[in-house]
């Protein structure tokens, strides 16, 4: 399972900083507020990935934990992934100071992110149990 979570999740963050690369590439401005900022600073090349990397740990454990201990280890983990993807989508339409642009691209990258990453592990989720770890 930590194998696949982490094969899953480098591709789940190129494809959303590849995504980002696009959006600057067309000129979208990537600069953004953070939760408690007021003001947007550049979101530099790079920190998507970074972020998707980052955020992933958590789901790759829930992932190994409902594989160990759910009696329905698959539905575990698509609904509490589903759920905290779904959740994420506040910080970029929350984020002050950011265009309309820009917010749009942030939340398709954890739109992306996710359409990568959690059908991978779900499907490894469902394979027979050995050696599932």
């Amino acid at each position: 399972m930590w194998l696949v979570g982490v094969l899953a999740t480098l591709a789940g963050a190129v494809a959303a900083e590849a995504f980002t690369l696009a959006a600057r590439g067309l000129g979208v401005p990537m600069e953004a507020a953070g939760v408690w900022e007021e003001q947007a600073q550049a979101i530099p090349v790079g920190a998507i990935a970074r972020s998707v990397v980052l955020w992933s740990i958590g789901g790759i454990v829930l992932a190994v934990v409902a594989a160990r201990r759910a009696r329905r280890p698959v539905r575990v983990f698509v609904a509490g992934t589903v759920a905290f993807t779904v959740l994420s989508l506040a910080a970029p339409a929350f984020a002050q100071d950011t265009a309309v642009s820009t917010q749009l691209v942030l939340a398709g990258t954890h739109v992306i992110a996710g359409a990568v990453i959690i059908p991978v592990l779900a499907a490894r989720l469902s394979a027979p149990t050995t050696n599932r770890y």
